[in-house]
């Protein structure tokens, strides 16, 4: 999904003069531009949290650290790239940073928390039309357990831009610009991270 088409939901059809706008009057201290800004994006932050860091308590914090500085470092943005480019690079820093901290400890981190106690999250995101059918349930876990393995042994740096691209929709030059590293090392990294999750899922795809 286009962060920025997301953005235009909330800011309205002129959304990038309505961003522009949002964002000066943030930085002069109006509390409910600075909330509309959050409003435009946090839905879109806390899911690429989540589908890094695989837990719903880091995501959580990540989120809220995130527009913590976001908040503290408005003043600072001076409109030289886009406003989610900005917020996106703020967000995987924190979540890459994370990722190499709890590299010496093993965590089940790809759990959410539900009325029953805790759940493989993949058992909650279905296929359509899978209910009622044992095979089709059974493939769709051993699917989603695959690639969860396959996530979890790509490098942190790999997974951020397999998200970035395939479940953020951001271009390969974005990409570069939220790692702050060039289109062509994003193009590499993604194509790296592609050809583990065939290798690893060839028999299912």
């Amino acid at each position: 999904m286009d962060p920025q088409a997301t953005a235009a939901g909330v800011l309205g059809p002129a959304s990038v003069l309505d961003e522009a706008a949002l964002i000066r009057a943030a930085q002069k201290g109006d509390q409910d531009a600075f909330e509309r800004l959050v409003q435009a994006y946090d839905r879109n932050v806390l899911r690429l949290a989540m589908n890094l860091v695989r837990s719903p308590e880091d995501a959580s914090d990540i989120y809220q650290e995130a527009f913590l500085r976001v908040f503290r470092n408005l003043g600072n943005f001076r409109f030289d790239c886009s406003f989610h480019t900005w917020l996106y690079r703020i967000v995987t820093n924190l979540c890459l940073d994370h990722l190499r901290k709890r590299k010496v400890r093993k965590e089940e981190a790809s759990t959410v928390e539900t009325a029953e106690g805790e759940r493989d999250r993949t058992a909650i995101l279905t296929e359509p039309g899978i209910e009622g059918n044992p095979e089709r349930q059974l493939l769709s876990r051993q699917t989603g357990s695959r690639i969860r393995q396959v996530l979890e042994e790509l490098t942190p740096r790999e997974r951020t831009v397999f998200e970035l691209r395939h479940y953020q929709g951001l271009r390969l030059r974005a990409i570069g610009e939220v790692l702050g590293t060039s289109e062509e090392a994003a193009k590499n990294c993604l194509f790296r991270a592609t050809q583990k999750m065939r290798a690893a899922l060839g028999d299912l795809v």
